[in-house]
């Protein structure tokens, strides 16, 4: 138990506040920070977050997501029972925020899900000094070093380049990864139309509707052979559907920081892996942690053993919380890959 956050079924709970923060299941009260399903759930009672979480739940779930909804701006502060509680940017996706609650009894900081390295579709992450620092690990081995997106995207542009009269097929996740993906391209200097699978629209949509330079996208439709040459991103899933068949003999490929997994690579029928994560690494995993000055290390959904190891033997005070049902940002084999990379 740290000051100011105890481990509950329901998930990490503040009782000053008498709030919890991304519960895995219904609560009365919810402090949500950011919108993917394994954080943001539906049924709650009442749930803070930022205005984009709460549309974003709003689209996934409907209008009716939770009883009630309160905004909050990054940086700004609202007294919730007895613990002052202010959201700032996590980097992860668009609204996505870490959690700050302050009191007396000291500071504690739920980062959420998080990354480092830039990302033009939302907030850079913001370092946010605390006495206790609750950090994923879903990258959390030595193994996992992330490569700068922009090398990614050249070997896509470079694919396309070469095989000209195939469509390239790229599954992304329809929440954060297909809108960097599409970011990242423009930034590459890409300006050709991207298309986009039905499942991938709404939220590609609202993201449009923020203000986030995405250019030219079109839903695929009907079209399929007709778009060679062309650039489509569909969810992970679909590579290997039938849907995919009416492109004729496109190149797959999958963005995602478990591209540095071959054997993912190949499950998922990626022809061209693109290592391109909205999680942080083990070296920003491990810089983030000795930055914000904690002493108090919880470290969850993740390789949490490998990491609470590396707090150790730098000085911090560490436990796993072994929390059941968060994930990648919605990749159920996540923790099946880690256990065969340990």
């Amino acid at each position: 138990m740290s000051d100011l956050l105890t481990l509950m079924p329901e998930g990490l709970y503040c009782p000053q506040a008498g709030a919890y923060v991304d519960p895995v299941r219904p609560v009365e009260k919810a402090i949500v920070t950011h919108g993917h399903a394994d954080h943001a759930r539906a049924g709650h009672g009442a749930v803070l977050a930022t205005r984009q979480t709460l549309d974003i739940m709003a689209i996934r779930y409907g209008t009716d997501f939770c009883g009630t909804s309160q905004e909050i701006a990054y940086g700004a502060q609202i007294k919730v029972g007895d613990v002052d509680v202010s959201l700032h940017p996590a980097g992860h996706v668009l609204g996505s925020a870490q959690v700050l609650l302050s009191a007396p009894a000291g500071r504690t900081v739920v980062s959420g899900d998080y990354k480092r390295h830039a990302d033009p579709t939302c907030a850079p992450f913001e370092l946010v000094p605390c006495d206790t620092f609750v950090t994923e690990a879903t990258f959390g081995l030595p193994v996992f070093r992330h490569p700068p997106a922009h090398r990614e995207i050249a070997k896509l542009l470079s694919s396309l380049d070469l095989f000209a009269e195939q469509t390239h097929l790229v599954g992304a996740y329809a929440l954060g990864k297909a809108q960097r993906i599409i970011g990242e391209l423009r930034a590459a200097g890409y300006e050709k139309t991207i298309y986009l699978h039905g499942a991938l629209e709404k939220l590609t949509g609202y993201y449009h509707s923020q203000g986030i330079a995405l250019g030219s996208v079109e839903p695929v439709g009907q079209r399929g052979k007709e778009l060679r040459g062309e650039i489509v991103l569909c969810p992970p899933g679909q590579l290997s559907d039938r849907w995919a068949r009416r492109f004729g003999d496109p190149v797959t490929a999958m963005a995602s920081g478990w591209m540095r997994v071959r054997a993912r690579a190949r499950q998922r029928g990626a022809e061209l892996p693109l290592i391109v994560s909205d999680h942080a690494d083990w070296d920003d995993l491990c810089r983030t942690i000795l930055e914000t000055g904690a002493e108090r290390i919880w470290v969850t959904h993740g390789a949490e053993e490998a990491l609470v190891h590396w707090c150790e033997m730098n000085g911090r005070n560490a436990r796993p919380l072994n929390m059941i049902g968060y994930d990648d940002g919605e990749d159920p084999d996540a923790a099946r890959d880690r256990a065969e990379l340990m």
